[in-house]
């Protein structure tokens, strides 16, 4: 396989030298730098690249270039290698052509002239690139392989499980008419009458329709934990819980985190964050969730893949019930487990899920959709960052929005860039009220409540964005909720001026503390947060001085 290509493009001589200099200096030991000396040129090199099949992983232009600027160049380029890195350098006089290519070329990042030295001014955007674009990259491949039917929920249930965890895999779909040997060796298994899914581990072992808790351990991940009891115990790692890891353990406490799915949460599954403080060009879900983790493990933090089941207070100290069999033990206990994608209740949906209707972004879907008419049903930001990304890889991205307006529920960056892109069309009164299919999706029945009209469209995939609930079903008698499951604490526990029933202490609540003394809440699941990624960083790092002051006390 050859190696993956980073481009760099500049009509100054001189300009171009110092790049491709500065980049081999770096990169060449894992990549090949290449040059090209005006826009024309670097579509012809693309061209050819992609004929080879060739990777590219990053694009790195000039803008100021006569006949082709660089926000010109990088738009051009998006047909080619719409998965490669794209990077814009310029002038300090050159601030609106980047932000014109943040909105209209969604470029990953831009650097500013000159550079020098390379350690402080270059390498560091650069890194962040390349290692983004290696959680996406499937070079030649030696490990676990999954194959079967792209409308299999199981399979897409693998697919995702596999995706949310950053554990490469190689999906080959029965159904495809490619001339692959390994599609062609695994298609002779089934034939001998294995069931599908079928998993292929890196040493050659097989693993016939298993479902994420099978392939848990065999890839890796952690499912027990390595101790009975621990200072802090937090359930959920998404930006709230993984924030609270980082700041406990850094702060001393013996952390464990169990997490039923994949660390980052709804976060985890943006393509693109594009408000969160500290990333000009935004951040894609996936890549902020793998450096909370890498930090989180850096300080000592043990990440557990497991589901809880319950809660329960065993004198001074609060136990985890897990789906195992096993529990664990600890001073304190933080909740972070977010929220749920809230289910459409339309005649049809409910058996066609992970077989062309799915809920949430869909992250292994995106390029499944080449080509393909999407719909989107929500007017949010996360059905509008979903939006974003598909229509990199779809002929039409279609978003149906029930309300007369997108203002009202989506950030106005979002409005501006799914306005200025061709290939979204934005529906306004319109909502799913059915959906068509056996085996996978065929047609959805989309209505408008402005003309009273119901038509009926043909549909291979609705990706489904209406809001969110808490699933703690399993808190039920242990700590107090309202009447939609979210968690209260603090003051919202005080009814009358009295504290919560059955609450031991002589003292109230604190701000973050639940109706059991040393278990807070954090992030989406509590009821009054703020739901955005930000907030909820703030409210799992600001716990952990609540569980100093409790741990004080006892």
């Amino acid at each position: 396989m050859p190696k993956p290509v980073l481009l760099t493009v500049d009509d100054d001589p001189q300009v171009l030298r110092a790049v491709e200099r500065d980049l081999r200096e770096r990169y060449r030991q894992d990549y090949r730098v290449m040059r090209a000396a005006s826009g024309t040129e670097g579509l012809e090199t693309l061209q050819e690249l992609a004929a080879r099949g060739v990777p590219v992983a990053l694009i790195l232009s000039d803008h100021r270039m006569p006949e082709m600027d660089g926000v010109e160049f990088l738009k051009a380029s998006l047909p080619l290698f719409p998965e490669a890195k794209r990077a814009l350098l310029t002038a300090y006089a050159d601030t609106s052509a980047a932000i014109r290519a943040i909105n209209q070329v969604g470029v990953d990042r831009y650097l500013l002239k000159p550079w020098d030295p390379p350690e402080d001014g270059l390498y560091p955007a650069l890194d962040e690139l390349l290692a983004e674009w290696r959680l996406t990259y499937r070079p030649a491949f030696e490990g676990v392989r999954i194959l079967g039917s792209r409308w299999s929920p199981r399979a897409y249930e693998l697919r995702e499980f596999l995706a949310r965890n950053h554990v490469p895999y190689q999906w080959l779909d029965i159904e495809s008419e490619a001339d692959d040997p390994d599609l062609k060796r695994l298609r002779a298994v089934v034939d001998a009458g294995v069931e599908l899914p079928l998993v292929e581990l890196p040493g050659g072992a097989q693993l016939p329709a298993p479902t994420p808790a099978d392939l848990s351990e065999h890839v890796g991940l952690q499912t027990r934990a390595e101790q009975e009891f621990y200072d802090l115990l937090i359930v959920g790692g998404g930006p709230a819980g993984l924030a609270a890891a980082v700041y406990g353990a850094s702060e001393g406490l013996r952390t464990l985190l169990v997490e039923r799915e994949a660390p980052g949460g709804q976060a985890g599954l943006s393509s693109r964050i594009e408000n969160y403080l500290g990333f000009s060009t935004g951040i894609s879900g996936s890549r902020l969730a793998q450096e909370a983790v890498i930090q989180a493990r850096r300080f000592g933090v043990e990440i557990v893949t497991q589901a809880v089941t319950a809660l329960r207070a065993d004198g001074p100290y609060r136990v985890l019930e897990l789906a195992d069999g096993s529990s664990v033990s600890g001073h304190a206990v933080i909740l972070a487990t977010g929220v749920q994608w809230r289910a459409l209740d339309v005649p049809g949906l409910a058996p066609l899920q992970g077989a062309g209707v799915y809920y949430g972004a869909g992250t292994t879907e995106a390029l499944a959709c080449k080509d393909e008419d999407v719909y989107i049903v929500g007017g949010a930001n996360s059905a509008g960052q979903a939006a974003m990304n598909f229509a990199r890889h779809a002929r039409q991205v279609v978003l149906l929005v029930r309300g007369a307006s997108l203002a009202t529920s989506m950030s106005q960056y979002l409005i501006e860039q799914i306005e200025q892109t061709p290939n979204i069309r934005v529906e306004l009164n319109s909502s799913v009220v059915g959906v068509h299919g056996t085996e996978r999706l065929d047609a959805i029945d989309v209505h408008c409540s402005i003309s009273g009209q119901t038509q009926t469209l043909e549909a291979t995939s609705l990706f489904i964005f209406i809001g969110a609930e808490p699933g703690t079903d399993w808190l039920s008698g242990t700590l107090e909720r309202d009447g939609r499951g979210f968690i209260l604490s603090g003051p919202d526990l005080m009814h009358g001026g009295k504290r919560p029933k059955g609450w031991p202490l002589d003292r109230d609540p604190g701000l973050l503390e639940t109706s059991l003394p040393g278990v807070f809440a954090v992030g989406d699941v509590r009821r009054g947060s703020v739901k955005r990624v930000a907030s909820g960083v703030g409210e799992g790092s600001v716990a952990i001085s609540f569980v100093h002051q409790y741990l004080a006390r006892v």
